[in-house]
């Protein structure tokens, strides 16, 4: 099962950051702290209307004939997601 990379602490709601990474190849890690891309900071759902909307050449007529909504619906979600992604580009409090 596929692990679903998590964007905020299940404690106190902060954004969580990431302290290491490795290459299942060659074993080398690299520790540090890193921040998370803001894509990888929106929610599940925000992140697969974005993959959507690529997909459609960002076509919010398509989007919305796959969503089976009205343009203005699917233009006004496009929106509500700009403004958490602008939200989630603010630069982080280093938790040190």
């Amino acid at each position: 099962m596929l692990k679903k990379l998590p964007h905020l602490c299940p404690s106190c709601s902060s954004p969580v950051y990431v302290k290491s990474l490795s290459c299942g190849n060659c074993k080398t890690e690299v520790t540090g702290e890193f921040e998370l891309p803001p894509l990888a900071r929106l929610e599940q759902p925000d992140r697969e209307f974005i993959t959507d909307f690529v997909k459609s050449s960002g076509s919010l007529k398509l989007m919305a004939e796959k969503m089976k909504l009205s343009y203005p619906t699917v233009r006004n979600m496009l929106d509500d997601i700009i403004t958490r992604l602008n939200e989630t580009e603010k630069p982080q409090k280093s938790s040190k």
